[in-house]
């Protein structure tokens, strides 16, 4: 926003399109992040039976819930919940998604951490439909996140790229008939109290964006 008057492509960006952000997605658990458990990923939703807390929002998806790459176990990391949108905040997330579908063209997620730009599929090795333009998108988007401070970041298929996993929002997203959905594996900034964030962060947030940007500007050109 702060760029808008002086940079020709934000501006084009900002009159073309709306965005939607969401700052925190699984707000209960990155709290617990900074107080218990730096490497916590599961939200803080409590399972009596096992006395166990959380569900991998990342395989509580209604696409190929609970197939390859996660938990029935409820103690487990990967724990894709006890039926699909069974977390609130995933249940919100999705039920925005559906009500404004038809308008969003582009889905982006950011988890941490280990240097990737991903894209579908997740659940299973396949070429998606529109994967030429996905892939082109990818590739300029890491490199552009590369000529910031020579971090080079892995692209392609999360299911080949990453692992094999199901229930993922970015295949829910796809599936759900938004082109362009991709998920920013970022690399480790970490968060240990008082330790000057603003040193460790702002570099990721500086590539991240030229990355964003670029993706953004790709898809304004139409290539479905």
């Amino acid at each position: 926003l702060q760029t808008y008057q002086t940079d020709p492509a934000v501006r084009k960006m900002l009159t073309q399109l709306y965005f939607y952000i969401m700052p925190v997605f699984n707000v209960d658990g990155y709290h617990f992040s900074w107080t218990n458990d730096r490497f916590w990923r599961k939200t803080r939703s409590k399972n009596t039976r096992f006395q166990c807390y959380g569900v991998d929002a990342n395989r509580n998806w209604k696409v190929k819930w609970c197939d390859e790459g996660a938990s029935f176990h409820p103690c487990d990391d990967t724990y894709c919940g006890p039926f699909p949108e069974s977390e609130p905040e995933v249940k919100a997330v999705a039920h925005f998604l559906r009500k404004h579908r038809k308008q969003i063209k582009a889905y982006l997620s950011f988890h941490a951490y280990a240097q990737m730009l991903l894209y579908p599929y997740s659940y299973k090795y396949a070429t998606i439909p529109n994967f030429s333009c996905v892939e082109s998108a990818a590739y300029n988007a890491v490199n552009a996140l590369q000529s910031a401070y020579g971090i080079r970041y892995r692209y392609g298929p999360a299911s080949s790229t990453l692992y094999v996993s199901s229930g993922s929002s970015m295949d829910w997203a796809y599936k759900n008939g938004i082109p362009y959905a991709f998920a920013f594996e970022l690399r480790d900034t970490g968060h240990f109290g008082f330790l000057l964030p603003e040193t460790l962060i702002k570099p990721t947030c500086t590539e991240t964006m030229l990355a964003v940007k670029n993706i953004t500007l790709h898809l304004l050109k139409k290539c479905h």
